[in-house]
């Protein structure tokens, strides 16, 4: 479990007072931030949780660090009555870092979660100055994490959280998370968000792309149809038997694509030795009838005098051979 030192930034504007998050968007932050305190608290008893505004006259820092929630819900209390003003996110985030700065346990790490239900504006809004920020975060070790709620959702491709979570981002340690409207609890959803998987013992990997931006955050997007919050175990199994199927599946495909290779370079067909010609059977064949008859006789001899040979000849020839018999009884 990490032992951290947390600051939570809450969006205290007059965009809060909307109601498109039961019942409105401050109740569902203060939800939210109950949730992460006793989330963080459970996770290490050395951790500690600090509280500060960023809208009104001015960032504010309500509760510095402490293991109690009640000053912390003393502090939401005290601020619903100071709704107003604008953001200042960039201001915020550079009190709050001087305020992880001067915490008692030195060895806490320092994280900053910002909980933003309002518009990008100012300095904010600049992408430059906020990548510029993160740089100087990711130097100091500082995780920071982002809720985006609300007119906090950014529009179209270009998104200048997203930029600022890559370029603070060391290890994984900082995420962005967004949550549009809708039935579920903004609570619910920062519990089932990579966020807070270590502090739950949940391996990240495990908890897939929920609530990432990348798709609806209804509760219905988890991977395999199961919600790793509930059974980390089976969906961690589920994950790995998933990664062995593709190992698999690649295997076979780069065995085929060496089998294809193989027999591409190879001659297309097998040798087939050529047929004898007329004239090599029929050689061969006199070949034969004069080794039945004892005789030593080479083919191309044979050959040149049966060329040489009229019909004629090969007619006396043959009379002379049936003759010679009986000339031989005769002697006798």
């Amino acid at each position: 479990m990490p032992l951290e030192a947390t600051l939570i930034v809450i969006d205290n504007s007059e965009y809060m007072r909307n109601g498109d998050y039961q019942p409105t968007r401050f109740d569902a932050q203060a939800d939210a931030v109950t949730t992460l305190f006793q989330t963080k608290i459970d996770s290490n008893p050395e951790n500690s949780v600090g509280i500060m505004t960023m809208a009104g006259k001015g960032p504010e820092v309500l509760v510095t660090h402490t293991k109690d929630v009640g000053q912390i819900l003393q502090a939401i209390h005290a601020t619903a009555d100071k709704i107003g003003g604008v953001v200042d996110i960039p201001t915020a985030i550079a009190v709050a870092q001087l305020a992880l700065k001067h915490r008692q346990n030195k060895n806490l790490r320092q994280r900053i979660v910002v909980l933003v239900g309002s518009p990008l504006q100012g300095q904010a809004a600049d992408e430059k100055s906020m990548v510029r920020l993160a740089k100087k975060l990711k130097k100091n070790n500082v995780a920071v994490d982002f809720v985006a709620f609300g007119d906090g959702i950014e529009e179209g491709e270009r998104s200048i959280l997203k930029t600022f979570i890559d370029n603070a981002n060391s290890g994984e340690n900082s995420h962005l998370v967004t949550v549009p409207p809708g039935p579920h609890l903004l609570s619910d959803m920062l519990l089932s968000s990579p966020m807070l998987a270590g502090d739950r013992g949940i391996p990240e990997e495990a908890m897939g792309d929920i609530a990432s931006g990348s798709g609806p955050a209804g509760g219905n997007n988890f991977e395999f149809g199961i919600d790793p919050s509930l059974d980390p175990e089976l969906a961690m199994a589920l994950r790995m038997s998933m990664e062995e199927e593709q190992a698999r599946q690649a295997a076979a495909a780069q065995a085929s694509a060496v089998d294809a290779a193989a027999s591409s370079s190879s001659p297309s067909s097998s040798a087939v030795p050529a047929e004898p010609t007329d004239d090599e059977e029929e050689a061969l064949l006199r070949q034969a009838l004069a080794m039945s008859e004892g005789k030593d006789v080479e083919m191309a001899e044979h050959a040149g005098e049966d060329d040489e040979m009229s019909e004629e000849d090969a007619i006396a020839q043959a009379i002379q051979m049936s003759m010679k018999p009986e000339a031989d009884n005769d002697k006798k």
